[in-house]
């Protein structure tokens, strides 16, 4: 097959798979992304992650990460939720759980699917083939761009016409020389509806986003105590946050997705924080098994419901919380503090704390920040 033709049956052969879209474009088709990048760390706006620090020349240019790529197949899985995730926000005593973590891990899923492509593609026409899905040095979302699978909007996330906000991204890079997509060009016009609706204002400017303020960051990524300025804001969102997702317009076009190891899990679509305060690291581990939840660990996760109990306004999550004033890591212990700081009479929490002798220094400054 000549390469036109190589590329109609890739196409075909993607979907078939499951992919809900697929472009192709050049490897030195994202020239600024280097700047753009750098201007995002020299601000610090990268907070602990310092994976992205490292060698952004490697991280912004596929033929730094490889030599031999001639061309970048970009492809999209649909993972649409079947209801509106704003909506769970308003219940405040069940945690929110982002639309992409509620059923299996995307990682694995999608990874197995750009194998089963890559081998198609060698089979077929040849070549040598590298695939990525989220776990190495690659710019998924301005390659994706520039392969004509949608825009970078204001959120700096990637919106299609089709799928609206919900796109997993996959990469492979070939040798074969194929056709190249399209860029796609920017349509979000003078919409600001997904930098109003940021609670904790983490957009300094549109296209711009400043991760230590972001919930997605700091309920996943960030390892230690949630910032005082941030935990009130956070709501009820125990794991990521979809909002600046789900409010985009171009979602009236957005389809439900089908792949069915992507599907919300019953159990965690607003699972009730009295039950999540309970898990111990092997119920966590068995609660969470297969799904990105997993990843950070039962302490942090347990710092995150606790701040929403703090957040729910409903003095029964007391019990719980107190609790938790006993548990083995500092971390969940001063989150435990802060949640009581909410729920109790100013008098019980006063007691209460006259009580504690905690041996933890981060556990004594909350009791200290509290009572203050």
């Amino acid at each position: 097959m000549d390469a036109v033709a190589i590329k109609a049956a890739l196409t075909e052969e993607a979907r078939t798979i499951g992919f809900g879209t697929i472009g192709i474009t050049d490897p030195d088709a994202i020239a600024g992304a280097r700047e753009r990048l750098q201007t995002f760390l020299d601000a610090g706006s990268h907070g602990d992650m310092e994976w992205l620090a490292n060698e952004p020349a490697r991280r912004a240019s596929p033929r730094v990460l490889w030599s031999d790529v001639r061309s970048v197949i970009m492809l999209g899985m649909n993972y649409g939720p079947d209801e509106n995730p704003l909506a769970l926000l308003g219940q405040k005593t069940r945690g929110a759980i982002s639309v992409y973590a509620r059923g299996d891990d995307y990682h694995d899923l999608i990874k197995k699917r750009l194998k089963t492509l890559a081998r198609w593609l060698i089979a077929h026409a040849g070549g040598d083939v590298k695939v990525f899905v989220d776990t190495a040095a690659v710019m998924e979302k301005p390659l994706a761009q520039a392969a004509g699978l949608g825009w970078q909007g204001k959120h700096t996330n990637l919106v299609s016409r089709e799928y609206g906000s919900w796109l997993f991204l996959g990469a492979i890079f070939t040798t074969l020389d194929l056709p190249r997509d399209a860029t796609d060009i920017d349509h979000c016009g003078s919409c600001r509806a997904c930098l109003d609706i940021c609670p904790t204002n983490a957009f300094p400017a549109p296209y711009r986003l400043d991760a230590r303020k972001c919930i997605s960051y700091l309920t996943i990524e960030h390892k230690g105590a949630i910032p005082h300025e941030y935990r009130e804001a956070i709501g009820n969102r125990i794991y990521g946050c979809d909002d600046c997702l789900s409010v985009c317009p171009w979602n009236k076009f957005a389809q439900e997705g089908h792949e069915a190891k992507l599907a919300a899990r019953d159990e965690l679509r607003g699972p009730a924080l009295a039950e999540l305060a309970k898990l111990d690291d092997a119920s966590f581990r068995a609660m969470f098994t297969k799904s990105p939840v997993k990843r950070i660990g039962r302490d942090r996760f347990l710092r995150n419901v606790l701040t929403a109990i703090g957040n729910s306004n409903d003095t029964s999550l007391g019990t719980e919380a107190r609790r938790l004033l006993d548990d083995e890591s500092p971390l969940v212990r001063g989150a435990a503090v802060w949640a009581l700081s909410r729920l109790l009479p100013r008098e019980e929490f006063s007691q209460l704390a006259a009580r504690s002798h905690d041996a933890d220094e981060h556990v004594r400054s909350e009791w200290a920040a509290a009572l203050a």
